[in-house]
């Protein structure tokens, strides 16, 4: 089914705010994983090998012919796979001594990291998403000056080394999605990054929770875990990594309200103003120019497969 370039770019901005949805609960949910008495590494292998084992049992139920992927479309899953799994022991070890609303916050620099490894790899960026950018570097800085940050830089270096890695593998997946559906991209990334955290608690931690311990927020964090990556991988595939890592700023209106509700986490009125100039850059995505065609050069060139049409993909 062909969809014009505006219909694309409509569908891109869908799946990027819901991605956003979903991501916004993810630190939510961890967090509270964590302080139910779940450790950091067994939340994150927990919600990485459940969520894999769910989009497994979907696409064997409904769409095998997803599970097909060529050699140099599954190298580039596996590696984005693996740098975002990376990424994810970083978030979840930050995540268990940081407000998961400060967290997030700091998570939210990914969209600059994106940027910079975008524009590596030859994807144009228009003059209005730099100011977006720029934008949103400012609203992370109010949002994180006042909250006493400098007391826990440990926790702080791994949450911005967490949006660096998350922000490395959305440029590797969007060369990969040019030609290959969402689901399949979304299944073998979330592969790779069970291969990556299941490990990592069956080595350093192996300690499990009390018998009297609701799975509740596990449960829940491994479906928005599921649900974020498809919205995700399907925004990228039709807007860019970019436009969508800006879009999913709105995940921290998310994160801030629930944690609110459910945490009784509170920002100061600097935070708020941060908050606002965040909201900013969100309306001006309705002025962006729909994506551009795939790259011919840059860094990741070499992730370049046979050419098929993603949009009459037989299903």
């Amino acid at each position: 089914m062909q969809h014009s370039a505006k219909q694309r770019q409509n569908i891109g901005i869908l799946a990027a705010l819901s991605s956003a949805l979903f991501l916004g609960l993810a630190p939510v949910f961890g967090r509270w994983a964590i302080l139910s008495g779940f450790s950091p590494l067994l939340t994150v292998a927990l919600r990485t090998g459940l969520a894999t084992l769910l989009m497994l049992a979907v696409m064997v139920l409904f769409r095998r012919q997803f599970l097909y992927i060529f050699p140099v479309g599954l190298v580039g899953c596996l590696l984005a796979g693996t740098i975002n799994g990376f990424g994810s022991l970083l978030y979840y070890v930050s995540l268990s001594t940081l407000p998961a609303s400060v967290g997030q916050l700091l998570y939210s620099l990914y969209p600059i990291f994106v940027a910079v490894f975008s524009v590596l790899d030859q994807q144009p960026i228009s003059r209005l998403t730099m100011i977006r950018a720029g934008l949103a570097l400012l609203a992370v800085f109010l949002l994180t000056i006042a909250n006493g940050m400098n007391t826990n830089w440990p926790a702080i270096l791994m949450m911005i080394g967490s949006a660096a890695l998350y922000a490395l593998h959305i440029p590797i997946n969007q060369r990969v999605l040019y030609e290959i559906p969402a689901p399949t991209v979304t299944f073998y990334t979330l592969l790779a990054m069970t291969i990556v955290t299941l490990p990592a608690y069956l080595l350093f931690d192996r300690s499990l929770p009390a018998a009297t311990i609701s799975f509740t927020p596990v449960l829940l964090l491994t479906l928005i875990t599921f649900a974020s990556r498809f919205t995700l991988f399907l925004g990228i595939k039709n807007i860019g990594g970019t436009q969508t890592a800006l879009l999913g700023l709105t995940e921290i209106f998310v994160t801030i309200g629930i944690s609110h509700l459910l945490l009784g986490e509170r920002l100061s009125p600097l935070q708020w103003a941060g908050v606002g100039i965040l909201g900013v850059t969100l309306l001006l995505a309705s002025f962006e120019s729909p994506g551009s065609s795939r790259p011919k050069g840059g860094w990741l060139a070499w992730l370049h497969p046979p050419h098929i049409d993603p949009w009459n993909f037989q299903e």
